[in-house]
């Protein structure tokens, strides 16, 4: 399609920053620029309706990792390495907090529990034994104690008599906190294309020429918020990452209250809306699932509805109303990939399941690049 001269006169000339992607790093990372460039000219491209990727399609959980979660991250980082993710994470819910304020987003501290099912008895008795350890690492970003166990109240089977609760986690209503951001932005002065693909680009010491599924144009600097679908674009050690999720139909007094987790964080659920949001299960295929088409397996859907069914809502009759999935941004590590790729061209992705912990930080981060 040919556009006319006013659209490129008017939307596609004298770019100072175009961002791709509108999910959470990238529109706080428009929001830092319109503070650092009050004149700037900041175009955001963003190849779905909505925002794609997982900020739309996550479970709204604000964690900073369950307690078998860092311990498996201490098996590959290195204890400061882990102390600076967590401190990430919790800085990062922190600003988003002070963004938009928690009644915008309905952010809620009810605690985050990790279950153990029956069978992982050696996995809870390390969790139990290393939680004064794990406390004391990590004091110096919560001032006081994060974990400590819990008793069984909301009746789920064939798990551990006990809890092992993270005080400090929350959630939130994830549409309510894009909706914020996306107001927040058109409020800045700041342009956004949807269904816009970015096909290739090219940088040289002026300028990045973007060719996209619906026209070409240049850009002063761009800078690539794209996570999981960051491949498609640059050679970074960031793969994609399909996360599965459902959710019920309103459960008439429903008893839960709060995040939950199990298996290495690799299962998660909460209430929202007298329902039951579950999602998880990618360690069942992590091949099958390191892709960045939405869609869901029966295999993966299967086993969440065996578990809902038989842990988790065990004495209760429901129905599921919804399933969806979302694209994340993993690789060997979990630090996130926040640099300078060449002159004019930067990125921020990889953010390792933990975007709305992070991404507001990564977010800012981003835009600090630029000098």
């Amino acid at each position: 399609m040919e556009l006319s001269y006013w659209e490129y006169k008017t939307w596609l000339t004298n770019i100072d920053f175009t961002i791709v992607g509108s999910g959470i790093v990238g529109l706080n990372c428009a929001l830092r620029l319109r503070e650092r460039f009050p004149k700037a000219k900041i175009l955001i491209l963003e190849k779905g309706f909505l925002p794609q990727g997982a900020s739309t399609k996550n479970a709204g959980f604000a964690c900073f990792g369950s307690i078998s979660e860092i311990l498996a991250d201490l098996d590959i980082h290195s204890e400061q390495e882990v102390i600076e993710l967590v401190a990430q994470r919790w800085k990062g819910i922190q600003k988003l907090r002070k963004n938009l304020g928690d009644k915008a987003m309905d952010f809620q501290v009810n605690g985050g529990h990790e279950l153990f099912l029956d069978a992982a008895q050696e996995l809870y008795q390390k969790c139990v034994q290393k939680q004064s350890e794990i406390n004391a690492l990590l004091h110096p970003i919560f001032k006081a104690d994060a974990f400590h166990g819990s008793p069984n109240t909301f009746g789920f089977k064939g798990i551990k008599e006990n809890y092992i609760t993270h005080r400090f986690e929350g959630q939130l209503d994830t549409g309510k906190m894009m909706n914020g951001l996306l107001k927040m932005v058109q409020q800045a002065g700041i342009t956004i294309l949807n269904s816009i693909t970015v096909e290739h680009f090219s940088a040289d010491l002026s300028s990045v020429k973007i060719k996209t599924n619906r026209f070409e144009f240049s850009s002063k600097k761009m800078l690539i918020a794209t996570n999981g679908f960051a491949p498609q674009l640059i050679g970074e050690d960031v793969k994609p990452a399909r996360a599965q999720v459902l959710i019920t139909k309103p459960i008439e007094n429903l008893p839960l209250k709060g995040t939950f987790h199990f298996d290495e964080g690799y299962y998660y659920f909460r209430n929202i809306d007298n329902r039951v949001l579950f999602g998880g299960g990618r360690n069942l295929d992590f091949k099958g699932e390191e892709t960045d088409r939405f869609g869901n397996s029966q295999l993966i859907q299967a086993h969440l509805d065996k578990l809902l069914k038989e842990v988790i809502l065990p004495e209760t009759p429901f129905t599921i109303d919804h399933r969806w999935s979302g694209i994340m941004g993993t690789g060997m590590q979990k630090k996130p990939i926040v640099k300078q790729l060449s002159e004019n061209v930067y990125c921020g992705v990889r953010l390792g399941g933990m975007g709305i912990a992070i991404g507001s930080t990564i977010g800012h981060n981003l835009a600090d690049l630029i000098a």
